[in-house]
């Protein structure tokens, strides 16, 4: 009877610590191994220490040449960043993009346009092609601190706009980036171009045309295209966020480009979204940028400063002046946690619940959220026998197949301005390969 009595006693323990293991959070913290180079938030030298906190592994730091020669070419002004901050950056793991932007005033060829500078169609190798000698000198001066640089921002912003960078021709920009890539090429064999981001919305056929100019240059096949990355700058809704970038990757493909994008920048709007909805989307969109296909994904930005607050008016920032965290910060820490090693991904369902699957090798994450304004359930066919289900707050706990499924409930949406962001998403997470599911998907999956 005493040995029956603990028998139940110890088997009652046990069944109370499996619950308790269970549903016990795992902490949201970065891999031992470090952050995945892959996911990046630009500025993160703004607040280092919530950098490394966030697991960023790549940064962006924006170069203007007007700040660093205001004058004339004599002089070289170390902005915006220190060398002993970009030193303390590299030591933090996180990879650096430079972004050259902004011709000075005395190195404008004021006959073309703003923006353009003097002597850029004389050969590379002359003093008076300004822009030749300015990146030469950068690319240089960071020779194996920052390789990569991303040449122009947004140039397809139309002359007028009070966002404006580039007032010359699609042809004046192309052999921009052909100098660029010779000189950045010829001083450091390292160095990786990146095309300017584009925002599509702007003017939605610039790509194109740009990508037609370019190709028809006699050389450009021979080298390279003049660049290596091309990148994207996506906002708000991660639905359209996946569409534009498969259209763009279509249209380097239609022209025989195979090149990757990186989204340089993404976020979004709080004066459209709450704050919880903007966590919602770094999840949601972290995911179907993977499954677009994108290279690298980074977060605009890391903080917030004063000069944001005219810009949307909301700031971007992940963490806000007074160093409070946003909600958006968590979802990404949780993001890249449960997606760090992604090898590819897919848009399962697009129907009354989105269902991303992101192989990760030997392990597999599922992600799903409602569509609608109404509670969904995601029956989601098992690959294991257990699996871990993270909310975006990072809260886990193992859940179990019935019948070989797992059901998860998902919140409904927020859809009183159209479903712009969908309900809260839970990641489901398997240790095994996609190509291991052992039984047939419950629904039809309708293509993305």
């Amino acid at each position: 009877m005493q040995r029956d009595k603990f028998g139940k006693i110890s088997t009652l323990l046990a069944v109370l610590v499996t619950l308790a293991l269970s549903s016990a959070p795992l902490p949201t913290t970065v891999h031992a191994a470090g952050p995945d180079p892959r996911f990046g938030v630009v500025e993160a030298y703004a607040a280092p220490a919530a950098a490394t906190a966030l697991g960023a592994g790549w940064t962006r730091v924006t170069f203007e040449w007007n700040r660093i020669q205001p004058h004339g070419p004599d002089e070289w002004n170390v902005v915006p960043i220190s060398d002993g901050v970009l030193a303390s950056e590299l030591a933090a793991g996180r990879q650096v993009v430079g972004l050259l932007i902004t011709t000075p005033g005395w190195a404008t060829d004021v006959g073309i346009g703003p923006g353009v500078p003097q002597g850029l169609y004389l050969p590379p190798d002359d003093p008076n092609n300004r822009w030749a000698v300015f990146v030469r000198t950068i690319a240089a001066r960071y020779a194996g601190r920052i390789d990569h640089w991303t040449i122009w921002n947004e140039p397809e912003i139309p002359i007028g706009s009070p966002d404006m960078t580039w007032g010359g021709s699609i042809e004046d920009f192309v052999q921009l980036l052909r100098v660029a890539y010779t000189v950045a090429r010829e001083t450091n064999p390292n160095a990786v171009i990146h095309l300017p981001a584009i925002t599509h919305w702007h003017n939605e056929h610039w790509f194109g045309q740009f990508l037609d100019t370019l190709v028809a240059g006699p050389h450009a096949a021979a080298n390279n295209y003049y660049f290596d990355v091309a990148t994207l700058h996506l906002y708000h809704e991660p639905e359209k966020i996946y569409d534009i970038t498969v259209h763009y990757y279509r249209l380097m493909h239609n022209r025989g480009i195979y090149k990757p994008f990186w989204i340089a920048e993404t976020n979004g709007y709080l004066s459209r979204i709450s704050e919880e909805e903007q966590a919602f989307f770094i999840i949601q969109a972290f995911s179907l940028e993977i499954a677009a296909g994108a290279a690298r994904i980074a977060v605009y930005k890391m903080t917030d400063t004063q000069t944001d607050q005219a810009a949307d008016p909301e700031p971007f920032g992940l963490v806000r002046m007074d160093g409070g965290r946003r909600l958006a910060f968590t979802a990404y820490q949780v993001a890249t946690n449960y997606l760090a090693g992604f090898r590819s991904g897919q848009w399962d369902r697009r129907d009354e619940i989105s269902v991303v699957t992101i192989d990760r090798g030997t392990q597999t994450t599922t992600v799903a959220w409602a569509r609608t304004p109404e509670p969904q359930t995601a029956i989601l066919a098992a690959r294991t026998t257990r699996a871990l289900l993270v909310d975006p707050w990072g809260t886990s706990r193992y859940i179990y197949p019935d019948h070989g499924y797992y059901f998860v409930n998902l919140p409904g949406a927020n859809c009183a301005q159209g479903c712009q962001v969908g309900g809260a998403p839970y990641m489901l997470i398997e240790d095994a390969s996609p190509g291991a599911q052992t039984a047939p998907q419950a629904a039809s999956p309708t293509p993305p």
